[in-house]
């Protein structure tokens, strides 16, 4: 294989897992994280019944003023004290932050 060659297959390589990175979120698995990791302190869906007072609903989350999946993503890979460090991956947390925009009304 000549080198333009090679340097075209490398090229074509590496778009297409460029490609592949740049997969939309998916936000059955984002809810499936929520449920797991965010339940026990936020309401993460409509038929969950209880979280705590202090945490705001995922819904709620969705609603506030300047809500962004990209700001949302990158908080979550980095969070506050008060929340457990989950060390999500970037995928995983783009899938939460997709689900949550969902719930925007």
């Amino acid at each position: 294989m000549s080198g333009s060659r090679k340097a075209g297959a490398a090229l074509a390589w590496a778009l297409a897992g460029g490609a592949a990175f740049a997969a939309p979120a998916d936000l059955h698995h984002g809810e499936q994280l929520a449920r797991h990791w965010c339940a026990a302190c936020h309401i993460v869906a409509d038929d969950q019944t209880h979280g705590t007072d202090n945490a705001p609903t995922f819904a709620a989350i969705a609603a506030m003023p300047g809500f962004s999946t990209g700001r949302l993503a990158r908080f979550l890979a980095d969070p506050h004290p008060k929340m457990p460090d989950m060390q999500l991956s970037r995928t995983e947390t783009a899938d939460i932050a997709a689900y949550i925009a969902n719930l925007r009304n």
